[in-house]
């Protein structure tokens, strides 16, 4: 599977969504999409970036975006974070890492001198069209709401 790149279609996929349903990319096309992915529920950066555009969902719903994050996380854990977090949106399972190669966000990270492959949290917005349009790598959470909002309401 080749990765997405810049102004080009976003390949179909699938994943387990928190609404006990199959996440279909193709299904939301005519939206903007914004897919945010994350290390893991429950802690405090992902925590904090879920609450963000949960707080500021309706600048995004007026236009015309959809949000949905992924992690490596079961849809059971998924349920339960965002449950706790009142997210207005749908949280992916990406067991098998498939939405995570196709968006190349695995790398070797570093933890109290352990070495691992994990998620670097990454933000993509997809137009109506499907083409990905802009990427956020090495997100840092504080700044990047407003960066991503800005990016959507230029579209």
């Amino acid at each position: 599977m080749t990765t997405v790149q810049l102004d080009q279609a976003v390949p179909d996929f699938e994943l387990p969504s928190t609404n006990d349903t199959i996440f279909k990319l193709s299904a939301h096309i005519g939206n903007n999409i914004v897919i945010y992915f994350y290390p893991k529920d429950n802690t405090p950066g992902c925590t904090l970036e879920g609450q963000n555009f949960r707080d500021h969902i309706a600048e995004f719903e007026a236009h015309d975006t959809l949000i949905f994050g992924v992690s490596r996380d079961s849809v059971r854990v998924h349920q339960n974070f965002k449950a706790k977090q009142a997210f207005p949106f749908e949280l992916l399972s990406d067991a098998d890492e498939q939405a995570c190669k196709l968006f190349d966000v695995l790398h070797l990270k570093k933890n109290y001198g352990r070495e691992y492959m994990g998620i670097v949290r990454s933000t993509f917005l997809i137009d109506k069209q499907g083409v990905l349009r802009k990427e956020w790598r090495k997100v840092k959470v504080k700044e990047h709401l407003a960066e991503v909002l800005q990016a959507v309401t230029e579209l």
